[in-house]
Parts: C-alpha cells; structure tokens; sequence
C-alpha cells in the first residue's frame, strides 16, 4: 500500500547528525510518503551547505533566517541580506526567527530587533516568515501583529508548543501551526487540544529533525520520515483518517510554501 503524500515542512538536514547519511535519508522519507521537506538555515555560516543540500535534491528547499538564540552570537541579517537570499529558486522562507527567552533571555532586545528584520523580508518577498516561540509568547504576538498591521506577510508557528493565547492569535492573523513530534507525546494533551480547536485548514506538520523525534522513536534521532508518525497523531487529533490529514496538511503545505508548489509542478 502505497503512503500518503506528506510534506516535511521544517528539517534541519545540514547538521553534523546527518553528515554522510542525506541521500540515505531523503530515500526513507520518500519511502514513508514525505517526498517534499524544507530544510532550515539558521545562520549565515550554513548557508552554503544548505543551499548545496536543496540544489542536489528535487524535493528538497530551503529557509534561510537567524535563529533567535544565535542572535547574540553571530553577526545580525540586514533586509537587503534576507531579500538577496531568496533569489534563489530554492529559497521558500524567511527564518526560522522569532523568540527564545527560556535559552537565551540575555539576548532578548537584539532578538526583537531580529525578528523585525525578518518580518520585513517576509513583507517584501511574500515569502512565509517561520517563527520560533520559546517562553515569549506575548513579544512575540506583539511584534508580528505590530508587523501584520503595516503590511500583511504570511507566517507558520513552527513546532507550536506555546500556549491557547498565540496560538489563537495566530490563526486570527491567518498564520498556519506546525505539528511536531512533540504532539505524540503521553503528556503533551493540553497541547493536542489546542491543534484541535484549529481549523485543518492551517495545520502543517514537521519533524524539527534530528531533533523532538515522535513516538514510538522518542529520544533517538529525528529524521524526515517520522513525519508519518506525526501525521498519524494529527489525524486522531482532527478525526480524520490518515489519507485526509496528509491530503489536508499537504495542501496547505502548498498554499503557504507558493514558491515551493509551484516549482514542484514545474519539475
């Protein structure tokens, strides 16, 4: 029987996790059903072996942001940064950005001011801004509401796990939430209730790979193929069969990630 399409909509495939093993994973994810994944950048260093990874791959694209607790770290992406990298055919996505106040709260002010930024390149481009949220949940609605009323961008919540309030706020703004793995999760019901009361309509899913593996892999290595699982999950959550969340999901893959479907049907 063959799997239903699903669209790993957030990886990380250049860490040292997969060094070697690439095209090894990229077959297993095909394998499950995932021919299509967006792979992260979250520096400028990356990028390179980002971009090397989704030109090798059909079904491979990429984001390109700075992840908000390396901020402090690396030197800041200006707008003219951003909108220069998303030239390229396979660049879909600005980010991941956002907020990290539980790793690294030091840095919160230059993160804001990140996060801006990005909001920025996602107005110019149209392309989808991809948030991370991690203990600042009000800053982080704020700054993109702030964003959304001078001129409105498309967003996901990546790997939600934050609380009712963003993500109601989210959908109000007309974001989409990401299902992780975190969602398996035994004690992750509160946070199954909160995708429950989204529309399907603006659920992606994800793996956040190597990282956040779903069950029954939980704490071994994430990889794009636990997508599966993932969905899974989902489909219980929405009460739906397995089919129709990934068809649900997929198509909502491809009306966010515009410039991902359409190269996908010009392949």
């Amino acid at each position: 029987m063959t799997p239903p399409e699903l669209v790993d909509s957030h990886c990380h495939l250049d860490f040292a996790d997969f060094d070697g093993e690439v095209p090894e994973i990229i077959a297993r994810a095909a394998a499950a059903g995932v021919r299509r994944m967006v792979t992260i950048c979250t520096r400028p260093a990356n990028e390179p072996k980002v971009r090397a990874i989704a030109e090798a791959h059909a079904g491979v694209f990429y984001a390109m942001g700075l992840h908000p607790m390396s901020v402090g770290e690396v030197s800041a992406l200006s707008l003219e940064d951003l909108v220069a990298y998303a030239r390229h055919p396979k660049m879909v996505g600005i980010g991941e950005t956002g907020l990290d106040y539980h790793y690294t709260p030091d840095s919160a002010a230059a993160q804001q001011q990140s996060l801006r930024v990005h909001v920025e390149a996602a107005q110019e481009t149209g392309l989808p801004l991809i948030i991370h949220a991690r203990a600042a949940d009000e800053d982080v609605e704020r700054i993109l509401a702030e964003g959304m009323a001078t001129k409105p961008f498309p967003c996901v919540m990546h790997c939600f796990s934050s609380g009712a309030r963003l993500a109601e706020a989210a959908l109000e703004m007309g974001f989409y939430l990401s299902m992780s793995g975190i969602a398996t999760f035994p004690k992750s019901g509160d946070l199954r209730e909160i995708f429950a009361r989204a529309p399907l309509d603006r659920i992606l899913v994800e793996t956040d790979s190597p990282y956040l593996a779903p069950v029954p892999y939980r704490g071994r290595r994430n990889e794009p193929a636990y997508t599966a699982f993932t969905a899974r999950t989902g489909a219980q959550v929405f009460g739906v069969s397995e089919a129709e969340f990934a068809a649900a999901t997929t198509a909502n893959f491809d009306r966010l990630f515009t410039k991902a479907a359409v190269a996908a049907q010009v392949g």
